[in-house]
């Protein structure tokens, strides 16, 4: 398999159900999955091990928070997302896009343009558009990456 490759196998069905199997580089994830949200590239108070020991095959991280803090640029300077948070399973990142409606006092839409946004922590202005989200994805080497919707 080459890098960044990823398959995806039904193993089995019932009905309209299915399991499945997600083929990474990083290594397998079996679905239905429970991802353990490190939001900030952290899963709060748990260590990689611990994490690990759960039986998760995944964790996702939070493009928004992520940008805000600590950064993307930090993130990329250390090798990625695995990098800055000692992990070796894959890493699915979401686009951003609820925190969007979610912070919404901070967002202004410009349909052609994206979402305007100022930070909750410090108040500096974001534009967050479907391609910058994709950007920001590549940039700190997730393995799945989510596309900004509305």
């Amino acid at each position: 398999m080459a890098l960044k490759d990823f398959a995806f196998k039904i193993l089995e069905t019932d009905k309209y159900a299915r399991c499945g199997l997600i083929e990474t580089h990083r290594g397998n994830i079996h679905t239905p999955a429970f991802m353990p949200v490190g939001t900030q590239a952290t899963v709060k108070a748990c260590t990689i091990d611990d994490i690990k020991k759960t039986g998760s095959e995944i964790i996702l991280g939070n493009t928004y928070h992520l940008m805000i803090r600590p950064g993307i640029d930090r993130i990329k300077r250390i090798g990625g997302l695995h990098n800055f948070m000692n992990c070796d399973l894959p890493i699915l990142t979401d686009s951003g896009g609820f925190q969007i409606m979610s912070l919404s006092k901070f967002t202004k839409i410009d349909r052609d343009k994206g979402a305007f946004f100022s930070s909750h922590i410090d108040g500096q202005k974001f534009l967050l558009s479907p391609e910058k989200s994709i950007e920001i994805q590549k940039k700190i080497n997730s393995d799945i990456l989510m596309v900004l919707d509305e």
